[in-house]
């Protein structure tokens, strides 16, 4: 049984070591099928959200689920504490159990695992003491594997902090040339003005460079892709498929565009979705309905017509639009039903107020911003 009982112990305490480390040193994604912190979030991700559509009001559930990615990290963090904790506690039971001192108390597995978290977390107590030299060098090892794995959550959670953060600034930037939600029909009607086009491009230089942290980023650590932002209306998903949106339609045949510069960031953005799917094992789907139908084309073209954007011939550049669509609107359905995120349209809704714009100390107030005055808005 002891024999049993140490293998169990180096089995388990291996598993997590190694779990540990693709999930916080190793900077890439893992490809292979079965992972233990995969399946974690697989089976606690699906039963939040159903508990979250039964059991909280619609206008609340946003909330709620942006809970789920730093509650969930918190819990992952724990289970990997506990289960180090057994681990040790196994082979120390294994070794021969810890002895309380002065010979009061009672041994056992239970001392041990007592013995083993106050070793984890060195606490140092002194109450119990190994009972073999093979059980002091076990205090040592745990020991010190509990001083690493403090300094590696002192390290992760920052690290998490950060790219979050650099991620939500972009999408907060977007609000205010793309909508809120953010939408093709809205980027390229605000940068009709003059010189409009070249600040596009640079918006989507900028763009591209994001996509690339993001897909770094979240292909480190995918945990962040939980994690939602301020408001409901913006979502890092949103943001990438207003962009890729843009892109297409740059590409289909605006004339006078940055047909070069929405061919790069196009191009990264998209390998970001597809790379994110391959992550969290979401296989691309047809939309259940037309994002853009060829009534919603023809209404689009009316809007880029009245800012003064004309696309190149209609038949042509709707076939390539179509054809650019399928590259990424599969990816993109597919993540927005495994997060529940909802997808931005093609054209900003009629008389939505950007977020900047809205608050609800201003409300019917003297002054406050009307639809028109925000439909009006260059910048």
């Amino acid at each position: 049984m002891a024999i049993i009982a140490t293998l169990s112990g180096i089995a388990l305490i291996m598993v997590v070591l190694w779990e540990v480390f693709e999930t916080i040193i190793l900077p890439r994604r893992i490809t292979r099928r079965f992972r233990l912190t995969r399946l974690f979030y697989r089976s606690t991700w699906i039963p939040w959200v159903v508990m979250v559509g039964r059991c909280i009001p619609a206008r609340r559930q946003e909330t709620w689920l942006s809970v789920f990615g730093p509650l969930s990290l918190l819990l992952l963090l724990s289970i990997w504490a506990a289960a180090l904790i057994t681990g040790f506690a196994l082979l120390h039971w294994g070794a021969g159990s810890a002895v309380p001192i002065h010979g009061s108390g009672s041994t056992g597995l239970l001392t041990d695992f007592y013995l083993s978290g106050t070793t984890f977390f060195t606490l140092g107590l002194g109450d119990v003491v190994p009972g073999s030299t093979t059980a002091r060098l076990l205090v040592v090892i745990e020991s010190g594997m509990g001083f690493a794995f403090l300094a590696l959550v002192i390290s992760y959670l920052p690290a998490l902090n950060q790219s979050f953060s650099s991620r939500e600034i972009s999408v907060s930037l977007l609000d205010a040339r793309a909508g809120s939600p953010p939408t093709a029909s809205e980027m390229l009607r605000r940068h009709s003005y003059a010189q409009g086009m070249d600040a596009l491009r640079q918006l989507l230089h900028e763009w591209e460079q994001w996509s690339a942290e993001f897909l770094e980023g979240h292909l480190s650590y995918p945990v962040l892709a939980y994690f939602r932002s301020q408001h409901d209306n913006q979502s890092w998903l949103a943001a990438l498929t207003a962009i890729l949106d843009t892109c297409a339609l740059l590409m289909a045949g605006v004339q006078g565009a940055c047909e070069r510069q929405a061919q790069l960031t196009f191009a990264i953005a998209r390998h970001a979705l597809v790379d994110l799917s391959l992550v969290f094992k979401t296989k691309p789907r047809e939309p259940k309905e037309n994002r853009l139908s060829p009534e919603r084309l023809v209404v689009l073209r009316d809007i880029l017509s009245t800012a003064g954007i004309r696309l190149e011939g209609e038949e042509a550049s709707d076939l390539k639009l179509t054809e650019l669509r399928w590259l990424y609107e599969p990816y993109v359905e597919a993540l927005a039903g495994y997060f529940r995120i909802p997808v931005p349209p093609w054209i900003g809704e009629e008389g939505k107020v950007d977020n900047w714009r809205a608050s609800t100390w201003t409300m019917g107030a003297p002054g406050a911003v009307s639809s028109e005055a925000n439909k009006g808005m260059h910048f």
